[in-house]
């Protein structure tokens, strides 16, 4: 069997790589890489480190308007097929990719499968919910996380060819934790375990709102702790363009790569995150999670007691932090996300079709 793979950001280079070695075990994958994730720490580390096959393609289509960057990636990737002729194109996530792999696939009759379908955050405003309701109504397979994603879908009259398999990223983060206790990477910082907090800022609509942004990083100034902050470029650029000021407790750091990222996850006292991916990556770790958005497609993990939403709210973020420092964590819940077989679930469905 031959499957085509889709990918194009750093979340789904992540997911690809358990699935991606369990399935190259049997059949034959091509790989179409996008260029939707372009620099070397948001994309080529993820190869090198992850052990991902090099993509047979590059369509290098890179950062553009939604429209203009999704129609170039779905003109790309129909070019890929006619040539190719796969079985399957396999498509994971919510981004750009992922809608113009499963567009290019439907407007040739190729059946897709949808690895982490069902998620839904039912605001129409964020371009991912668009992608991923999209492509869940073209999709023939439809990999579910979760057993809310389940019941999303069947909201939605979906219900034929969905399974639900775990989480991929729980294997990604299961193969991979022992490698990433070797990457060095608290030497690198003045923190030992447990002594710092771990933030990422990346969705637009914290990103491109000015109040929000501001916000957020006020609230990091009435935190009495430590927080590292791997920073994409862009958003550096625009903090200073803003004449935004980050006080001296939080120290800016340049994007990095999953081990590093997953193991300052693990070591964090706390995880500030406007994140889908890591947002599962704390609870897994079992790390308490303040998640900086209004709603969220990973409810388990709020409605379990470890992620609190708080929108970009100041005062909001920091109640969440002396919450969590105040009052004992609930009980964990170990099969949130599936046991660490989702890529072997996967391809066995894809076989059965």
């Amino acid at each position: 069997m031959k499957i085509v793979t889709v990918l194009g950001a750093r979340p789904q280079f992540i997911k690809a790589a358990p699935l991606s070695e369990t399935l190259r075990k049997s059949h034959e994958e091509i790989i179409v890489h996008t260029g939707q994730h372009y620099d070397y720490q948001m994309s080529d580390v993820f190869f090198e480190e992850l052990g991902l096959p090099k993509p047979n393609y590059n369509l290098k289509v890179g950062s553009k308007q939604q429209g203009k960057q999704t129609g170039e990636m779905l003109a790309g990737v129909e070019g890929v097929l006619l040539k190719e002729k796969p079985d399957w194109v396999l498509v994971y996530g919510d981004t750009n990719s992922t809608l113009a792999g499963a567009l290019a696939a439907s407007k040739l009759d190729i059946p897709i499968a949808h690895v982490e379908a069902g998620l839904r955050s039912y605001n129409q405003k964020m371009p991912e919910e668009v992608n991923r309701v999209l492509t869940d109504h073209m999709a023939k397979l439809l990999f579910c996380p979760t057993d809310q994603a389940v019941k999303n879908l069947a909201r939605e009259g979906i219900i034929e060819g969905v399974v639900r398999t775990g989480d991929v990223m729980a294997d990604a983060l299961f193969f991979h934790a022992k490698r990433a206790e070797y990457t060095g990477t608290l030497e690198k910082f003045p923190y030992k375990s447990k002594s710092y907090m771990l933030a990422t800022i990346h969705r637009a609509e914290n990103t491109n709102n000015l109040s929000r942004l501001q916000e957020i990083i006020e609230a990091f100034a009435q935190i009495d702790s430590k927080i590292i902050l791997p920073l994409h470029p862009r958003t550096r650029i625009l903090l200073q363009d803003l004449d935004i000021a980050v006080s001296k407790n939080v120290k800016i750091i340049n994007p990095v790569g999953y081990l590093e990222m997953i193991l300052l996850e693990k070591e964090a006292q706390m995880i500030l995150t406007d994140s889908g991916g890591v947002q599962k990556e704390a609870y897994l770790w079992k790390v308490p999670c303040i998640t900086m958005r209004d709603e969220t497609e990973w409810v388990e993990t709020v409605q379990s007691g470890w992620n609190t939403l708080v929108g970009a709210n100041k005062e909001a973020i920091v109640a969440a932090i002396l919450k969590y420092r105040d009052n004992p964590m609930p009980e964990y819940c170990s099969g949130l996300y599936g046991n660490g077989r989702a890529s072997e679930e996967i391809v066995t469905a894809i076989e059965s079709k």
